[in-house]
């Protein structure tokens, strides 16, 4: 998330990829009505992504006492109900670690400062306990492939799986990830995310748009053993990578109903899956295409229904020739539209008042009037904001013209 992840990299890819070449409150609040009862999809989704990988959003620095972060913790839940939001997306696994006692993986290091401390306290069973009891929703995020955002394994604390297992690790781009066509990787991560459902009434599995890493140019993802150990049955090695990451959401999806029936399984993808100039099944865009960059077939998980919900990442303005929301919001419902996945949308509240974006993100209308347009098609159940720092800081108001516009009353409850 934030600099070091997704958020940064969805203008990286448009000022990459979008060439015609382009292919591959501090104070308690009260709490309300429930948003729904714990596990059931929301009416309305209005939520918020609370990141913790590099300290984006939570804690606000490591190191900070037990009874700081709580307060901390606790005042990001208020500022959700603040603005009539009823979910909150917590980033509990954000670099192959745990913002919980886990018996697979290290304490992560964004608490204490140092991997595998353990604080003195649970932050994601506070924080599933507090956000209920404030009628909110709390969907556990977890990155299931990222094991660090430098490429040093010697940095990781020496119980780290990735250094116990070096042979299911690969450098890349500056970072280390586990590889994902190694069934014992994908058994591993399963199990070490399962654990969370397993201790705690979290509403739903959240995944974010990282797989396969994100395309490094001159650099090449080195899984060549894997591929010929595992990919004979595939015409290419891009189509057995989609198949591993298939196998990761269909397996992920099962065994999360065996674990915990009403916990949902939400993953929120890069917002372009092809542009239709190489897929006419795909959107009239021209930017990169997680289908063929990252392995992700998007499309197919929510046409088969492999997920409860979806939130692409719509993090462009309305007019944008390379990606525009106008067009992106339609395809989407198209591709929504019969399947039981629901549809809320990613919108990037972090761009808004940012001097580096293009002139609609210096009008704080511009967000309000996304929620606008998607009212206007019936697939679409609401939106999830990037990210918590940017509802506080709200630079220009333009999260306070959206709850205005169109948060006016509270969260309706679950159908």
């Amino acid at each position: 998330m934030g600099r070091l992840t997704r958020r940064a990299f969805a203008l990286a890819a448009l000022s990459a990829f979008t060439t015609t070449g382009a292919s591959a409150g501090s104070a308690r609040v009260p709490s309300g009505p429930a948003a729904g009862g714990h596990g059931r999809a929301v009416a309305e989704m209005r939520g918020v992504w609370l990141a913790t990988v590099a300290n984006r959003d939570w804690p606000s620095r490591p190191g900070l006492t037990a009874a700081q972060q709580r307060s901390e913790l606790l005042a990001w839940l208020d500022l959700a109900v603040r603005d009539r939001l009823n979910t909150v997306i917590f980033q509990v696994r954000p670099t192959a670690d745990a913002l919980w006692p886990s018996p697979y993986e290290p304490w992560s290091q964004v608490l204490t400062g140092t991997q595998g401390k353990a604080p003195g306290w649970d932050p994601l069973g506070t924080a599933v306990t507090e956000a209920h009891a404030r009628g909110l929703q709390l969907h556990a995020w977890f990155n299931p492939y990222r094991v660090a955002v430098h490429d040093d394994p010697a940095r990781l604390v020496a119980s780290h799986p990735a250094r116990r297992h070096p042979d299911w690790v690969v450098p890349y781009g500056g970072k280390l990830y586990y590889n994902p066509g190694l069934p014992q990787v994908r058994a591993f991560v399963q199990d070490a995310m399962l654990d969370a459902v397993r201790r705690y009434p979290v509403d739903a599995v959240h995944f974010d748009d990282y797989f396969y890493p994100y395309p490094v140019a001159g650099q090449t993802f080195d899984d060549d053993a894997a591929y010929d150990a595992h990919g004979g049955a595939f015409p290419n090695r891009a189509a057995w990578r989609r198949d591993n990451i298939d196998l990761l959401v269909r397996e992920t999806a099962a065994r999360i109903k065996a674990v915990r029936p009403s916990t949902q399984f939400g993953i929120s993808p890069f917002g372009v899956w092809r542009n239709a100039s190489t897929d006419p099944r795909g959107s009239d865009t021209q930017a990169l295409q997680s289908y063929d960059a990252i392995h992700a077939d998007t499309r197919k998980w929510v046409r088969e229904g492999w997920i409860d919900y979806v939130v692409p990442q719509l993090y462009w303005n309305i007019g944008l020739k390379a990606a525009d929301y106008a067009a992106l919001v339609p395809w989407w419902a198209e591709v929504a539209r019969g399947s039981r996945t629901k549809l809320y949308l990613g919108e990037a509240l972090y761009k808004a008042g940012d001097p580096a974006q293009p002139a609609a993100w210096q009008d704080p209308a511009e967000l309000s009037r996304h929620l606008t347009l998607a009212a206007g098609h019936p697939e679409v159940g609401g939106h999830v904001f990037f990210a918590a720092k940017d509802v506080r800081t709200d630079r220009i108001g333009a999260m306070a013209r959206v709850v205005a516009d169109h948060y006016a009353r509270p969260a309706t409850s679950s159908r």
